[in-house]
């Protein structure tokens, strides 16, 4: 596993102060964990195992038509980005609570329910979890810090009414309640 460490970060971050670094990666312990656990199985397994393809594929002969090496170096190139990517994330993660006592306004680690005000229909209501980017996961009902909504209702209480500017136009939402 990934000697690097996370540091604690304060939850009560809303959008007109932040206290945390823009570069900073906003992440739940086990979520930190999940990347440790991908670092290390790409840098000890995945790694070892390109170098292995790229070993075969030049064993073939002549490079320059050599497909297999092509797919090799480029998968090599994505292998290495991505520990890259992993490596800075990790080193740059502030831990968040993944369950954070409930307070009078939506943070990030708060669970809320939020109707829609613009769309009527039975499904008008949604529960979600408010996450770091690294974590988010509309389908399982984690929403970014980050994302329009998200970013939207930090800072706000049970009953405020707020317009979220989304691609698709302007939503209206009421935070009905912060779990």
């Amino acid at each position: 596993m990934s000697n690097v460490t996370a540091q604690p970060v304060n939850t009560n971050t809303n959008m007109g102060n932040n206290q945390n670094n823009q570069n900073d990666t906003l992440i739940t312990k086990e979520g930190l964990e999940k990347l440790k656990t991908e670092l290390d199985y790409l840098t000890n397994t995945r790694r070892k195992e390109v170098a292995q393809r790229i070993k075969e594929a030049i064993s073939y002969g002549d490079l320059s038509e050599n497909s297999e090496y092509e797919d090799s170096k480029n998968e090599q190139a994505f292998v290495e980005g991505r520990i890259m990517e992993l490596t800075k994330m990790i080193k740059s993660a502030k831990i968040i609570k993944d369950k954070i006592k409930k307070t009078a306004t939506v943070q990030i680690g708060s669970t809320v329910i939020i109707k829609n005000l613009t769309e009527k229909s039975k499904d008008d209501e949604g529960s979600y979890t408010i996450v770091g980017s690294t974590e988010a996961d509309p389908l399982n009902a984690k929403i970014s810090n980050e994302s329009p909504i998200g970013s939207a209702i930090l800072g706000h209480a049970e009953g405020e009414k707020i317009s979220v500017h989304v691609p698709a136009g302007v939503f209206q939402y009421e935070i009905i309640k912060i779990i």
